[in-house]
């Protein structure tokens, strides 16, 4: 069995609804969920003109090779009704690997981990919540030490429905 951290976002819709769907299905088709952080808020990375975005990361336990994973959260993005119209978009979920073991993986369709999550703060804060002293199998570090390395500026503040 692997161990899997996955991001998951959305700013459409019910956000809450739509990472509940995901987790579910997650849990179902992926793998038992182990961990999961609490929910974040952030302002929109990358294209800054839409909505807030809502993530949590989850740590799973799965017997899926990388690229079935990947063919499987892409499955569930679609059921639950992403539509990938622009890079960075708005969408209903979003669901990326971060880490699987301590594997580097470099394919047309996939890179293990993830080339961005030390230069996101809406990743590292929920990454760092559930496994601080991680170790980034590229760049060496705990991930405790990349948040405060980190350049990103946005703010991401716990999540609580009013």
């Amino acid at each position: 069995m692997a161990k899997l951290y996955l991001l998951l976002g959305g700013n459409l819709g019910d956000r809450t609804s739509f990472l509940s769907q995901a987790r579910e299905s997650i849990a179902s088709r992926v793998g038992s969920i182990r961990q999961n952080s609490g929910l974040y808020e952030t302002a929109a990375w990358g294209k800054t003109d839409q909505p807030a975005f809502l993530n949590q990361v989850l740590e799973v336990e799965t017997a899926l090779p990388p690229e079935q994973v990947l063919r499987t959260i892409n499955a569930i993005e679609q059921e639950l009704g992403r539509q990938r119209h622009e890079h960075w978009g708005a969408r209903v979920i979003d669901i990326d690997i971060l880490f699987y073991d301590d594997m580097i993986l470099q394919t047309q369709r996939l890179t293990i981990p993830h080339p961005q999550l030390h230069l996101r703060r809406f990743t590292l804060v929920p990454l760092v919540e559930i496994a601080p002293m991680l170790i980034h199998p590229v760049l060496g570090k705990h991930l405790s030490a990349l948040l405060n390395e980190c350049p990103d500026e946005l703010k991401v503040r716990v999540f609580t429905e009013n």
